[in-house]
């Protein structure tokens, strides 16, 4: 079956930096409805009419994928309105966020921890790969038909790297996907 506008891919890949720098690799395929919201829509448009087996090499710019860095979304916090047990890396709801943080911080982003200090904490609302242009080699493992129900929610169940809090106190995953 090759991939048209509703269906579901199971993929793999790699992805990477221009410099080459592996950022993560997904041997085990993860399903992806094709048509939806799962995939950025460069990925979604060079996959069409692939079938199983088929590799494809992109080359993705920020404006494609996770957007540019904004700087107006790096926050500087006080750090006595974190818990004492704070971590680099640990990631925050922005409708979550502990009392005592600005409230001017939108509440809908999720933050990174990028810096702590003894009185502040730095809050970072772009995702991870914001301002990177990326090398993505995806593989196809499968196509099958989409669901009813896949289809009327927009997705298989998987966002591509969607950036999702882990928990609110909890350390932030190394994971992309």
């Amino acid at each position: 079956m090759k991939i048209t506008k509703p269906c579901v891919a199971a993929l793999s890949w790699t992805l990477s930096d221009t410099l080459g720098e592996e950022l993560d690799v997904l041997d085990d395929p993860i399903e992806f409805l094709i048509g939806g919201d799962d995939l950025f829509e460069v990925i979604e448009n060079a996959l069409v009419n692939c079938s199983a087996g088929n590799t494809v090499n992109l080359h993705i710019e920020p404006e494609q994928g996770f957007g540019e860095y904004n700087e107006q979304l790096v926050f500087l916090e006080p750090r006595s309105a974190f818990p004492d047990i704070l971590e680099e890396g640990m990631t925050f709801d922005g409708a979550a966020l502990p009392a005592g943080v600005s409230p001017d911080t939108p509440k809908d982003a999720f933050y990174t921890v990028t810096d702590i200090y003894p009185e502040h904490v730095v809050l970072d609302g772009n995702h991870p790969l914001a301002g990177i242009a990326l090398r993505l080699t995806i593989t196809v493992r499968a196509v099958r038909e989409a669901t009813k129900e896949e289809i009327s929610r927009r997705t298989a169940g998987t966002g591509f790297f969607k950036v999702a809090p882990t928990h609110s106190f909890a350390p932030g995953s190394d994971s992309l996907h």
